[in-house]
């Protein structure tokens, strides 16, 4: 591998976005703050333990009470340091989203719909 090579696919940008799983275990969890988010996925703490290639359904709210559920993939997952501000970071892959919800988070990114 080659250091310092960035190869997403897709520009990634800090936006006013929140996600949290969706499902009867998670309800009435706070949504966290997504480090960062792209046309192809997002990078977000977790206090769950999750492992690469598990899919999880998430609420990814966009401000303004506007939301979209997507459903991702685990692409990698970095354990925090104790005192963190979770015990995870972890990056998820888009694997199915709505072509309405593709365009409204390409609207919240700037990125031409």
């Amino acid at each position: 591998m080659t250091e310092g090579v960035d190869r997403r696919e897709f520009r990634r940008v800090k936006a006013e976005v929140l996600a949290r799983p969706v499902g009867a275990l998670v309800h009435g969890r706070p949504h966290r703050r997504v480090n960062d988010i792209s046309l192809g996925g997002l990078r977000v703490f977790a206090d769950d333990a999750h492992v690469p290639g598990e899919r999880i359904e998430l609420e990814v709210l966009f401000g303004e009470g506007d939301s979209a559920t997507f459903i991702a993939e685990v692409a990698w997952v970095e354990e925090l340091p104790e005192g963190g501000p979770a015990r995870f970071d972890v990056g998820l892959r888009y694997l199915e989203v709505a072509a309405s919800d593709l365009a409204r988070l390409a609207k919240v990114l700037g990125d031409p719909e």
